[in-house]
Protein backbone atom coordinates (compact mmCIF):
# COMPACT_ATOMS: atom_id res chain seq x y z
CA UNK A 1 0.00 0.00 0.00
CA UNK A 2 3.01 2.59 0.56
CA UNK A 3 4.23 1.82 -2.60
CA UNK A 4 1.05 2.25 -4.38
CA UNK A 5 0.92 5.82 -2.02
CA UNK A 6 4.11 6.79 -2.96
CA UNK A 7 3.46 5.99 -6.58
CA UNK A 8 0.58 7.64 -6.70
CA UNK A 9 2.23 11.28 -4.80
CA UNK A 10 4.89 11.08 -7.41
CA UNK A 11 2.77 10.88 -10.55
CA UNK A 12 1.18 13.92 -8.79
CA UNK A 13 4.11 15.90 -8.24
CA UNK A 14 5.60 14.66 -11.77
CA UNK A 15 2.06 15.72 -13.41
CA UNK A 16 2.54 19.06 -11.50
CA UNK A 17 5.78 19.84 -12.26
CA UNK A 18 5.46 19.16 -16.19
CA UNK A 19 2.15 21.55 -16.55
CA UNK A 20 4.10 24.46 -14.17
CA UNK A 21 6.84 23.90 -17.22
CA UNK A 22 4.69 23.54 -20.03
CA UNK A 23 2.87 27.17 -18.83
CA UNK A 24 6.32 28.74 -18.38
CA UNK A 25 7.37 27.65 -21.72
CA UNK A 26 4.12 28.83 -23.62
CA UNK A 27 4.77 31.74 -21.53
CA UNK A 28 7.93 32.63 -23.29
CA UNK A 29 6.54 31.72 -27.15
CA UNK A 30 4.71 34.25 -29.51
CA UNK A 31 2.96 33.40 -32.51
CA UNK A 32 1.12 35.88 -34.77
CA UNK A 33 0.21 34.51 -38.02
CA UNK A 34 -2.26 35.85 -39.93
CA UNK A 35 -5.54 35.23 -38.71
CA UNK A 36 -9.17 36.16 -38.54
CA UNK A 37 -9.02 38.57 -35.79
CA UNK A 38 -6.88 39.58 -32.54
CA UNK A 39 -9.21 38.52 -29.40
CA UNK A 40 -8.04 40.40 -26.53
CA UNK A 41 -8.96 38.60 -23.20
CA UNK A 42 -10.48 40.69 -20.82
CA UNK A 43 -9.46 42.12 -17.42
CA UNK A 44 -10.65 44.17 -14.59
CA UNK A 45 -11.94 47.86 -15.59
CA UNK A 46 -13.63 50.45 -13.29
CA UNK A 47 -16.24 52.54 -14.26
CA UNK A 48 -15.15 52.01 -18.09
CA UNK A 49 -11.43 52.28 -17.81
CA UNK A 50 -9.25 49.33 -17.95
CA UNK A 51 -7.31 48.31 -15.39
CA UNK A 52 -3.08 48.15 -15.67
CA UNK A 53 -2.97 45.03 -16.62
CA UNK A 54 -6.39 45.16 -19.24
CA UNK A 55 -4.29 48.06 -21.10
CA UNK A 56 -1.17 46.16 -21.23
CA UNK A 57 -2.88 43.63 -23.58
CA UNK A 58 -4.90 46.13 -25.26
CA UNK A 59 -1.46 48.09 -26.35
CA UNK A 60 -0.30 44.76 -27.71
CA UNK A 61 -3.32 43.92 -29.97
CA UNK A 62 -2.71 47.61 -31.21
CA UNK A 63 0.77 46.62 -32.75
CA UNK A 64 -0.66 43.77 -33.76
CA UNK A 65 -3.30 45.37 -35.75
CA UNK A 66 -0.80 47.49 -37.05
CA UNK A 67 1.36 44.86 -37.81
CA UNK A 68 -1.09 43.73 -40.11
CA UNK A 69 -1.97 40.29 -38.28
CA UNK A 70 -5.45 40.95 -38.28
CA UNK A 71 -8.33 43.06 -39.50
CA UNK A 72 -10.45 43.40 -36.54
CA UNK A 73 -9.76 43.32 -32.47
CA UNK A 74 -12.27 41.38 -30.62
CA UNK A 75 -12.89 42.62 -26.88
CA UNK A 76 -14.62 40.05 -25.21
CA UNK A 77 -15.63 40.00 -20.79
CA UNK A 78 -18.89 40.78 -18.99
CA UNK A 79 -19.29 42.63 -16.08
CA UNK A 80 -19.26 42.05 -12.47
CA UNK A 81 -22.33 42.91 -10.26
CA UNK A 82 -22.66 46.71 -9.85
CA UNK A 83 -20.96 47.33 -12.60
CA UNK A 84 -21.90 49.83 -15.37
CA UNK A 85 -19.58 48.74 -17.93
CA UNK A 86 -18.74 45.14 -19.51
CA UNK A 87 -14.93 44.16 -20.07
CA UNK A 88 -15.27 44.33 -23.52
CA UNK A 89 -16.94 47.60 -24.05
CA UNK A 90 -14.40 49.24 -22.00
CA UNK A 91 -11.78 47.86 -24.14
CA UNK A 92 -13.29 48.70 -27.44
CA UNK A 93 -13.38 52.35 -26.34
CA UNK A 94 -10.19 52.03 -25.28
CA UNK A 95 -8.59 51.18 -28.02
CA UNK A 96 -10.82 53.61 -30.48
CA UNK A 97 -9.40 56.14 -28.44
CA UNK A 98 -6.05 54.74 -29.85
CA UNK A 99 -6.88 55.58 -33.41
CA UNK A 100 -8.33 51.67 -33.95
CA UNK A 101 -11.03 52.35 -36.93
CA UNK A 102 -14.71 51.31 -35.63
CA UNK A 103 -15.47 48.59 -38.47
CA UNK A 104 -12.21 47.27 -36.66
CA UNK A 105 -13.49 46.61 -33.55
CA UNK A 106 -15.60 44.20 -31.85
CA UNK A 107 -17.48 43.69 -28.43
CA UNK A 108 -18.34 40.48 -27.24
CA UNK A 109 -19.42 41.34 -23.50
CA UNK A 110 -20.02 38.23 -22.55
CA UNK A 111 -18.18 36.13 -19.70
CA UNK A 112 -16.96 35.58 -16.54
CA UNK A 113 -14.23 33.50 -16.64
CA UNK A 114 -12.18 32.29 -19.83
CA UNK A 115 -14.15 29.74 -20.62
CA UNK A 116 -17.54 31.63 -20.66
CA UNK A 117 -15.16 34.04 -22.83
CA UNK A 118 -14.15 32.07 -25.55
CA UNK A 119 -17.27 30.04 -25.87
CA UNK A 120 -19.09 33.75 -26.61
CA UNK A 121 -16.13 34.51 -28.74
CA UNK A 122 -16.34 30.95 -30.77
CA UNK A 123 -20.81 31.96 -31.04
CA UNK A 124 -19.64 35.37 -32.57
CA UNK A 125 -16.56 33.40 -34.67
CA UNK A 126 -19.59 31.24 -36.35
CA UNK A 127 -21.76 33.97 -37.03
CA UNK A 128 -19.15 35.56 -39.11
CA UNK A 129 -17.64 32.51 -40.94
CA UNK A 130 -14.56 33.32 -38.84
CA UNK A 131 -11.75 30.22 -37.92
CA UNK A 132 -8.75 31.77 -36.36
CA UNK A 133 -7.45 33.83 -33.75
CA UNK A 134 -4.43 35.24 -32.06
CA UNK A 135 -5.49 35.31 -28.80
CA UNK A 136 -3.87 38.46 -26.46
CA UNK A 137 -3.30 38.13 -22.89
CA UNK A 138 -0.70 37.71 -20.25
CA UNK A 139 1.99 35.32 -20.60
CA UNK A 140 0.81 33.11 -17.90
CA UNK A 141 -2.56 32.64 -19.12
CA UNK A 142 -2.00 31.89 -22.85
CA UNK A 143 -1.69 28.06 -22.40
CA UNK A 144 -5.01 27.62 -20.67
CA UNK A 145 -6.64 30.35 -22.84
CA UNK A 146 -5.28 28.81 -26.27
CA UNK A 147 -6.52 24.88 -25.22
CA UNK A 148 -10.10 26.55 -23.66
CA UNK A 149 -10.17 28.47 -27.45
CA UNK A 150 -9.12 25.10 -29.24
CA UNK A 151 -11.70 23.40 -27.30
CA UNK A 152 -14.32 25.85 -28.46
CA UNK A 153 -13.63 25.67 -32.19
CA UNK A 154 -11.46 28.64 -32.79
CA UNK A 155 -7.85 27.50 -34.26
CA UNK A 156 -6.10 29.82 -31.90
CA UNK A 157 -2.80 31.16 -31.29
CA UNK A 158 -1.28 33.31 -28.79
CA UNK A 159 0.50 36.24 -28.35
CA UNK A 160 1.36 37.42 -24.73
CA UNK A 161 1.76 40.52 -24.12
CA UNK A 162 5.57 41.54 -22.01
CA UNK A 163 4.35 44.57 -20.01
CA UNK A 164 1.91 45.12 -17.48
CA UNK A 165 1.78 44.23 -13.66
CA UNK A 166 1.63 40.73 -14.34
CA UNK A 167 5.08 40.25 -15.69
CA UNK A 168 6.65 42.93 -13.41
CA UNK A 169 8.50 40.53 -10.89
CA UNK A 170 10.11 37.39 -10.50
CA UNK A 171 7.22 36.67 -7.16
CA UNK A 172 4.32 37.71 -9.42
CA UNK A 173 5.46 35.75 -12.03
CA UNK A 174 5.33 32.52 -9.39
CA UNK A 175 2.58 33.48 -7.96
CA UNK A 176 0.57 33.27 -11.41
CA UNK A 177 2.06 30.18 -12.62
CA UNK A 178 1.38 28.21 -9.28
CA UNK A 179 -2.32 29.70 -10.05
CA UNK A 180 -2.31 28.99 -13.43
CA UNK A 181 -1.29 25.10 -13.06
CA UNK A 182 -3.97 24.70 -10.78
CA UNK A 183 -6.81 26.06 -13.24
CA UNK A 184 -4.96 23.88 -16.26
CA UNK A 185 -5.11 20.89 -14.62
CA UNK A 186 -8.84 21.62 -12.85
CA UNK A 187 -9.85 22.36 -16.42
CA UNK A 188 -8.21 19.05 -18.20
CA UNK A 189 -9.81 16.79 -15.08
CA UNK A 190 -13.16 18.33 -15.13
CA UNK A 191 -14.16 21.11 -18.05
CA UNK A 192 -14.87 23.94 -15.75
CA UNK A 193 -13.16 26.90 -15.46
CA UNK A 194 -12.48 29.31 -12.47
CA UNK A 195 -13.22 33.04 -12.23
CA UNK A 196 -12.52 36.11 -9.72
CA UNK A 197 -8.76 36.18 -9.61
CA UNK A 198 -7.18 39.88 -10.36
CA UNK A 199 -6.42 40.18 -14.14
CA UNK A 200 -6.51 36.62 -15.22
CA UNK A 201 -10.08 34.86 -14.46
Amino acid sequence: MARVVGAAVLAFLLLVTSTALAIWWNARQDSRPSSDAIVVLGSAQYNGVPSSIFAARLEHAVRLYDAGVAPVIVTVGGKATGDQFTEAEAGREYLANAGVPDDALLAVPEGVDTLESMRAVAAAFDERGWHSAVLVTDPWHAMRAGRMAQDSGIEAESSPTRQGPAVQTRATQFRYILRETAAYLLYRATGHSVAGAPGIG
